[in-house]
């Protein structure tokens, strides 16, 4: 199985002339790349016809890009399926929660339980792997495209709740046991039978929370399934091919841990810069450094390995709206970030900007007239750069003490019951991870399925939805010395999001954490002081639990409103470790002082802390990149024992990049 490539490109030959392929395949293999993705979307050009399968085309653009000494991985397109198939089941498209049903013309626009949808994916997949199994430049298989990517809800269609009792009754046998974990009673919502159970469509007012969790739990199980059912198929037929998809970083729709189960490897579109129709707010377009830094975090941390990027940014981003044209040498920058966090093979999106359809304006390599401009020359210095870099780190995975514990429960919680309008599950992960990465510290991101005993600090943010069994590991990783950091909203429900009642919250984790809350506070329209115990002032957002320590030291209190003095941080001993809580969701340098106090408990020394604003540090294995978000050039002071394999040790250029190497001492 061979996986070993530094960059590639995604191509889609259909879309140009034949005439074009050799020169795009020659400027491909002179530019450095050395793998090619294909195929994800070209449902209709492989299979015309109910069940007449044209390959030919795929297999002259393989044998194109063979001579120039480049693979192909080849992508399911489940994705797009074509308008011949729509027409003949119009079933197969999705329904949204009004149970309105959406129409063909986008991509998604399929029901991925239906049984007819299915037995056409399952017949398209076995025909086109046995075509291409012996096909000696294919080297791996994309199953369907980014997953989640498509339309606002999830289907609701009868397929889907059809399945969806099905899995309602797998996991609570008696319909009784549904009634219980739902809480039922409220609003006479009892139901007799499995039977009687719909989706979570739209109501005259209000849904029940527990039916929603429920729901979207089932969904990522159905997606999960959805890819394993192809997956099984290319297993069996290719089995020296390795099979992977691409994830979205923080998107919702499933959880990636799951998906990442049945998987060789990972692989992630990264747009750093991003402009969509859904996102054209001027302050959603760049991705901050953080925030970009957490994403690579997940992405590693779904299988605690090495990943590719399959989609990384070439150019300008957008569909009706487009983001800002990336300035000289960022391109340069995102790509080595991507290989900092993790990433082993780099490929673009994409080789050439489409001339039609939704994504004219997501541009690629090349521009539409197919010319080299500052992208190609840019990207071609980039790959002459990191190229002999990506060699020598292949395999090599940071080295974190500290982990962030990830869940797509409570994210499903607090979609439902956000609370405040501001207040989100991932805004609020990213911003405690930016207090460590303002330290110069990576954390790996970790499921419950995870041992926490590899760590020294754990955080583990808006902990709503609590178990028996995370509690007991918990109690288990601070009784032997490792630190936890709990925050607000914590201990409130159990798994089938039904608040707690046997004691007052933080629940079964007010002993570990020392204290308890009988009273807190939603920040509509207001914030509130926090004052540190040495007088330094900070700020209280969003929410407000307001604690009564018990055992609990409080390290910082709210300055204001009725609770002024009550703890807004608090430390709590408990066996060899500690436990901090924090109260709210403080700004940025109240929660970076607070990272910093929980390192320095934990003998973790930031070697870097000379580093300038503005430049970032990330690990893998006894490598160190150095990278400048600034236009400005930056002075460097290094720590002793390092030794730059790319750039200079002195100084970094603006939107520059310096990699280093650890010797011995």
């Amino acid at each position: 199985m061979k996986t070993d490539f530094t960059f590639g490109v995604d191509y889609y030959p259909e879309h140009w002339p034949r005439e074009r392929w050799e020169t795009d395949a020659a400027m491909m293999h002179e530019l450095g790349i050395q793998v090619v993705r294909m195929g994800e979307f070209s449902w209709h050009k492989m299979e015309p016809v109910d069940g007449e399968y044209h390959f030919e085309w795929l297999d002259e653009a393989l044998e194109v890009l063979k001579k120039q000494g480049i693979k192909g991985i080849l992508g399911t397109p489940s994705a797009a399926p074509p308008k011949w198939l729509v027409d003949k089941y119009p079933e197969i498209l999705p329904v949204d929660d009004h149970g309105q049903r959406y129409h063909f013309g986008g991509r998604h626009h399929d029901c991925q339980s239906n049984p007819i949808y299915r037995g056409y994916i399952r017949r398209f997949v076995t025909a086109m792997a046995e075509h291409f199994k012996d096909n000696d430049n294919v080297v791996g298989w994309q199953i369907d495209n980014e997953f989640g990517n498509a339309h606002a809800g999830l289907c609701m269609c009868e397929s889907c709740a059809a399945r969806f009792r099905e899995w309602l009754e797998a996991k609570y046998e008696k319909v009784e046991a549904l009634n219980e974990a739902w809480g039922t009673y409220f609003w006479s919502q009892e139901y007799d039978t499995f039977g009687q159970v719909d989706p979570p469509y739209v109501t005259t007012v209000g849904r029940n929370p527990s039916h929603m969790l429920d729901w979207k739990r089932f969904c990522s199980d159905l997606i999960v399934d959805f890819q394993a059912m192809q997956a099984d198929i290319i297993r069996k037929i290719c089995p020296n091919h390795f099979i992977t998809h691409n994830f979205m970083g923080f998107s919702w729709k499933v959880n990636y841990f799951d998906l990442a189960k049945k998987l060789d490897f990972i692989t992630h579109d990264q747009y750093t810069m991003l402009s969509t129709d859904e996102w054209p707010a001027d302050d959603k377009i760049l991705q901050t450094p953080d925030f970009a830094a957490a994403t690579l975090e997940l992405m590693r941390g779904t299988k605690k390995a090495p990943f590719w990027i399959m989609e990384q940014q070439s150019s300008i981003t957008g569909w009706t709206h487009m983001a800002p044209a990336p300035r000289p040498g960022q391109i340069r920058l995102w790509t080595a970030k991507s290989v900092a966090y993790g990433a082993d093979t780099i490929v673009y999106f994409r080789w050439r900007s489409c001339l039609g359809g939704t994504e004219q304006y997501w541009h690629g390599i090349l521009p539409h007239s197919g010319i080299p401009s500052r992208a190609y020359r840019e990207i071609e210095g980039t790959i002459s750069d990191l190229a002999p870099v990506m060699e020598k780190i292949r395999g090599a995975m940071p080295k974190n003490r500290a982990a962030m514990l990830f869940s797509y429960d409570q994210e499903y919680a607090m979609q439902i019951q956000p609370h405040h309008p501001d207040l989100d599950y991932v805004g609020n992960v990213v911003s405690i991870y930016k207090g460590f990465f303002s330290h110069h510290t990576g954390m790996d991101f970790i499921s419950d399925e995870t041992d926490y005993k590899d760590y020294k600090i754990l955080a583990a943010p808006l902990q709503y939805l609590m178990t028996g069994e995370r509690l007991c590991k918990m109690e288990e990783f601070v009784k032997t010395g490792g630190i936890l950091l709990l925050n607000m909203r914590a201990g409130v429900k159990d798994e089938n999001n039904i608040a707690m009642s046997h004691r007052r919250l933080p629940g079964d984790l007010a002993d570990l954490a020392g204290l308890e809350v009988p009273e807190y506070d939603c920040l509509r329209g207001f914030t509130v002081p926090i004052k540190w115990q040495d007088g330094e002032a900070g700020t209280a957002r969003k929410w407000c639990d307001i604690p009564e320590l018990q055992g609990a030291e409080a390290i910082a209190a709210y300055d204001g409103e009725f609770y002024a003095g009550s703890a807004a941080i608090a430390k709590n001993r408990y066996g060899k470790g500690w436990v901090y809580y924090l109260a709210t969701e403080p700004d940025d340098a109240t929660m970076a002082r607070l990272a910093g106090e929980i390192l320095a408990e934990a003998g973790i020394v930031d070697d870097f802390a000379a580093l300038p604003t503005g430049v970032e540090v990330a690990f893998r294995g006894d490598y160190a990149f150095l990278m400048n978000h600034d236009a400005a050039e930056k002075h460097l002071d290094l720590p002793k024992g390092w030794e730059a394999i790319l750039g200079e040790t002195e100084a970094i250029a603006g939107y520059g990049v310096v990699v280093l190497e650890k010797k011995e001492a």
